[in-house]
């Protein structure tokens, strides 16, 4: 068994649709980013890659390739889940946790969880997903962007 931590952010931009853990929430600025921004996906996606010491997204989904502009990150995250295969590995649970001032998420954690369950090929109860505000401090907490962080477990 093997453990890995990923972490990812991105900034709040006008005119881009707000994409996370594979769910559009309205009425919100999307998040900057070369694919959709989904700054959960991207975080479990390195914490997955990280556990097999595969590298990172960067190294898979370089932001230079026009192959990923604007590319969905559900389409990432099974691409990680096959990339874990072929070395053997598959994953065993996923723990994330998004940092954000707004939108609240709570009405969308649970298609969060079902999505990235079903990218994974597990059972919706090996994937959780939280929510906190970061009490007005920083970045997070002036809305100016959105942080997550994941942990997972592979074997």
């Amino acid at each position: 068994m093997r453990i890995g931590i990923g972490i990812d952010v991105h900034p709040f931009a006008e005119g881009r649709t707000l994409v996370i853990g594979g769910v559009e929430i309205p009425g919100h600025a999307g998040l900057d980013g070369h694919s959709d921004a989904d700054v959960l996906l991207h975080a479990v996606s390195d914490a997955l890659l990280g556990a097999a010491a595969l590298g990172d997204i960067g190294l898979h989904f370089p932001n230079t390739s026009a192959d990923y502009k604007d590319i969905d990150s559900m389409i990432l995250l099974k691409h990680v889940r096959k990339l874990l295969e072929r070395e053997g590995y598959k994953p065993v649970n996923v723990d994330a946790m998004l940092l954000l001032e707004e939108p609240k998420i709570a009405p969308y954690i649970n298609d969060m969880r079902r999505n990235i369950a079903r990218c994974l090929e597990l059972e919706m109860n090996a994937v959780s997903v939280k929510a906190t505000t970061n009490e007005k401090l920083g970045y997070v907490g002036r809305a100016e962007g959105a942080c997550a962080h994941a942990v997972c477990l592979i074997e």
